[in-house]
């Protein structure tokens, strides 16, 4: 896919290095027709990481995609350079008059924390709220999933006795809806979180249907409003050794960390990681792109709503 993003942003050197196409916003210019139009609210405290993960999955099909980097005004990233974020990133209310043919929303370390306890969960509800109506359709990841699913359909989150924390193997309840086109009968998602939603409370509410779950891992992802809206409590845009820094992180803590499952070869973490889940990544963001984004969105982006 020929990438627009903002220029000079880290991920174009980290991706050219992987062989991935990332087109600058002069030769964007060039081409007459009209992008798609992506904003990306980075919730996770290593912004760059995240950008790069990101970036690297929607860059597999011929659309071409101009991407917005959204951030919270009520909060201060620490892990991220000042002059990065004034850079590459826009507060909401500076963009909140746009419209957006797609939206993803990212996790966030707060899931411990009661929703209200969050100290951008105003700001949040207003996202939430906005994206309705000024966006195709959303995808949120994680926290966001959690937290999407709670402001629009009053599901409750419940605290896990340990961290959900591996890579699990996954099948679909529904394997003919089109975000599932050429998914495998089984696939593997990275988790890692603390907290878990319950199938039966998404079956309880007749807007939401429950597209696919883990025996293990429990639910994974959740379709409201026709594919207006992706709940996806997994990390599919992980990359191979992001569990594996997790790890090392919280060891390095002293925090009580068991080794994350199916990760490491032969569950050693002296060895590296078998990585299963890039390519079911690649085919759930090219066909929430293509069916749900590109297929759906009206040529001209004001008319959506």
């Amino acid at each position: 896919m020929p990438l627009n993003i903002p220029d000079q942003i880290p991920a174009i050197e980290i991706l050219k290095k992987e062989n991935i196409f990332v087109m600058n916003s002069e030769r964007a210019s060039e081409q007459d027709i009209r992008p798609l139009r992506i904003v990306i609210l980075n919730l996770m405290p290593l912004k760059i990481t995240t950008e790069t993960d990101l970036i690297r999955l929607l860059s597999n099909t011929p659309l071409q995609v101009e991407i917005d980097f959204m951030k919270i005004k009520s909060h201060i990233s620490k892990n991220t350079p000042i002059e990065h974020m004034k850079a590459f990133y826009k507060t909401f209310y500076s963009m909140r008059h746009q419209k957006y043919d797609g939206m993803i929303i990212t996790g966030a370390p707060v899931e411990q924390l009661e929703y209200e306890e969050v100290s951008y969960w105003d700001e949040i509800k207003e996202i939430f709220a906005w994206a309705k109506t000024h966006v195709t359709s959303t995808m949120y990841i994680c926290w966001a999933a959690q937290a999407g699913l709670f402001y629009h359909y009053g599901i409750p989150k419940y605290p896990l006795s340990e961290k959900m924390f591996g890579v699990f193997k996954h099948h679909m309840n529904n394997p003919l809806n089109s975000i599932f086109r050429g998914f495998d009968d089984e696939f593997f998602v990275p988790h890692s979180r603390y907290t878990e939603i319950r199938r039966e409370d998404i079956l309880k509410v007749p807007e939401l249907t429950l597209l696919s779950e883990s025996d293990e891992s429990g639910v994974y992802m959740v379709m409201a409003r026709n594919g207006r809206e992706f709940f996806i409590t997994g990390h599919s845009e992980y990359s191979p050794n992001t569990l594996g820094t997790e790890y090392k992180r919280d060891l390095a803590k002293g925090l009580s960390i068991q080794i994350p499952k199916y990760y490491f070869a032969n569950d050693d973490p002296k060895l590296p990681p078998v990585v299963r889940w890039r390519s079911h990544a690649n085919l759930l963001f090219t066909n929430w792109l293509n069916y749900f984004v590109y297929q759906e969105t009206p040529f001209d982006i004001n008319q959506i709503k």
